[in-house]
């Protein structure tokens, strides 16, 4: 098991709530409608920060998981490296993707692969 890193600065919605993804919309909902965005926090906190069991690291991949089932390349490149920042390695992120190929088919693996190879140009894991 790597060790935990500890989370990295991430941007923050006008509203000061946190937007560990760098999402714009939410930035843009959070001007439009800034008690959504505080009603839905702590949800998000529960379900995205640091569990009792599971590390951020692992709920990402979760999430990286049902992202590229659902095809959202995007979303699945903004988890990606959130997972990162709390210790992914690449390695531990393609094993993640070839556990959703198997409920999720090609189209999951292609999806997640496609965006793990983007990370990887762009320098990521250097």
């Amino acid at each position: 098991m790597s060790p935990r890193r500890p989370p990295t600065k991430t941007p923050r919605a006008s509203s000061g709530t946190k937007n560990p993804y760098g999402y714009s919309f939410w930035e843009w909902v959070a001007r439009e409608d800034p008690e959504y965005v505080k009603a839905r926090q702590p949800l998000s906190a529960l379900s995205i920060g640091e569990g009792k069991e599971l590390s951020v690291k692992y709920r990402e991949m979760v999430i990286i998981g049902i992202l590229a089932f659902r095809g959202r390349k995007e979303g699945v490149i903004a988890h990606m490296r959130r997972a990162i920042d709390h210790g992914a390695t690449k390695r531990e992120l393609l094993e993640a993707i070839q556990s959703a190929a198997v409920p999720g088919g090609g189209p999951t693996f292609s999806t997640g692969a496609q965006a793990l190879m983007e990370l990887d140009r762009a320098g990521v894991f250097k």
